[in-house]
Parts: C-alpha cells; structure tokens; sequence
C-alpha cells in the first residue's frame, strides 16, 4: 500500500505512525462480493483504521449493504463510515446503515468517536455534508421552501462538523470523514456547471475554524485527489480517483501534536 507526505514537523521522541486505509464510492453489491471481500481481506492488518466515505451501496439496497457487512464481519481493524447520496437513494438509509453496525462498522451520521491507536486518541468526526456550491454558484437561503430546505440540510451536516471537531479537540489527530466534497479543489476534473451538486463551501468553514490533520471525502469520480482548507489537507479518496482499493495515510502523532505523511499521489 502506497502513503504520502504533508503537513508540519514533530518531534521524534515518543512519536507513533498511525496508518489510516480510506475509500470511497467502494458501490458493493452481490456482483462484486467476490472484489469487496478480498480488498477488505487485504488490509486487514495492514492499518490501524478504516474509514469508508459514503457510497459504501450501489442503490441504498439494504442487501448491498449486507455484502460490504460480510466484508467486514470479523476484521481486526476497526472500520468506520459515513453514507452518501446512493446509500439514501431509495430512501432506507437507515436500514443500510443498522445491516453495517451489524457487523461492527461504527457509522457516524452527524456524530463524532474517539478510536484509540498506539496510546493516541484519534478523533474522527463524520458527517454526509451535502450540496450547495461554491463561491460565484452557491444556493442562496432564500425562495421557495424546498431550496431553502436543502440549504437547512447543509447547515445541520455544517454545525455537525464543527460541533465534533469540538468534542475531539483534545485529541492529538483528528480526522473529518464526509462524501460530499468541503473545497472546489477536489471537483477538479468534474464539469464545473455540476459542482453545486457534489459539495458546498460551507462545509469547510468549520474545518478552517479547526483545522483538524486530515480530511477525507468521495463522490466526484472524476475529480482530483488533493487540495487544502487552510492547513489542512483534503483528499478526494474515492476509489475511481485513487486507482486502488484503498489510499493507506501514515500519520505521525506525538501527544499534543501530529503529522500526516502523504508520499505519493496516485497516478
């Protein structure tokens, strides 16, 4: 598995490398158990955390959801994942995200967990974030009641964000899980006139507030792995922008203080 480098520099007494395997838009269904089963196999063990950035589902079809909970029914790492827009497209969200609890996947909907690895507490906080655009095509609060409800949408997954990026600041590393994209950066490569639907600006404002170590998110298959909010990185970790399975991050952390490691992006 490959890694990469970015950030600011620790120092080496009591230092921990912590290995983050993330993916998103994995889309499992029974077609491709077969692929699903043994890219989960592999890393097992070979990180100290998993974390799945929505469109863990083709449709939303709890079944779909039953193939990704076989995968990781089992494993030695912990696995943590938000759902995305295909997870909620027949409307059981909720369905898929209890058949991946089943399994011991711990989904955060607007919510946030501590997961401790080699004495550091990680915090990751993870929300679905949602539409609404950037700077010069951004959906305004204002109009017909359904526009200003998908505008409320973003600022409940928005005040999500920042209410976990609070709850994990003592934490050394500290890490937002999303699908929809927080910064223009990452949509690179995707039609410009189409940006609106795959992320919103707003979802960034508590991330430069904070400046958590690292953010993760997915959707835009055809867009850019990196960019930054602030001095945080963002990495689109959707596997159709990555090329693997899963993105393996090397994270240094010191108590207080933290580093991720990021060598080289793909290709």
């Amino acid at each position: 598995m490959e890694s990469a480098n970015h950030g600011h520099h620790v120092g080496v007494d009591d230092k921990r490398t912590i290995r983050i395997a993330a993916a998103g838009d994995v889309h499992a269904s029974e077609a491709h158990r077969e692929r699903v089963e043994s890219a989960f196999a592999e890393i097992d063990g070979e990180a100290d955390l998993i974390l799945l950035a929505g469109d863990v589902t083709t449709q939303g079809d709890p079944e779909e959801a039953r193939v990704l909970a076989d995968a990781c029914e089992g494993l030695r790492t912990p696995v943590y994942a938000v759902l995305g827009n295909h997870d909620h497209h027949l409307g059981r969200g909720h369905e898929v995200a209890d058949a991946l609890r089943s399994a011991g996947v711990l989904v955060l909907d607007r919510d946030w967990a501590i997961a401790e690895v080699e004495s550091v507490d990680v915090g990751i906080v993870g929300a679905k974030g949602f539409v609404g655009g950037f700077a010069g095509s951004s959906l305004p609060d204002f109009g017909e009641p359904l526009l200003r409800e998908v505008y409320a949408e973003t600022t409940a997954e928005t005040d999500a964000i920042g209410d976990g990026l609070k709850a994990v600041a003592h934490c050394p590393l500290r890490i937002v899980l999303l699908h929809y994209a927080p910064v223009e950066g990452t949509l690179e490569g995707e039609p410009p006139g189409i940006w609106t639907y795959l992320g919103c600006a707003r979802l960034g404002i508590p991330i430069a507030e904070h400046l958590p170590d690292l953010v993760l998110h997915g959707h835009a298959h055809a867009g850019r792995f990196e960019s930054s909010i602030a001095e945080t990185p963002v990495y689109n970790v959707a596997v159709q922008v990555t090329g693997r399975d899963f993105y393996v991050f090397e994270l240094e952390a010191t108590p207080g203080r933290s580093e991720v490691e990021v060598d080289a992006p793909p290709a």
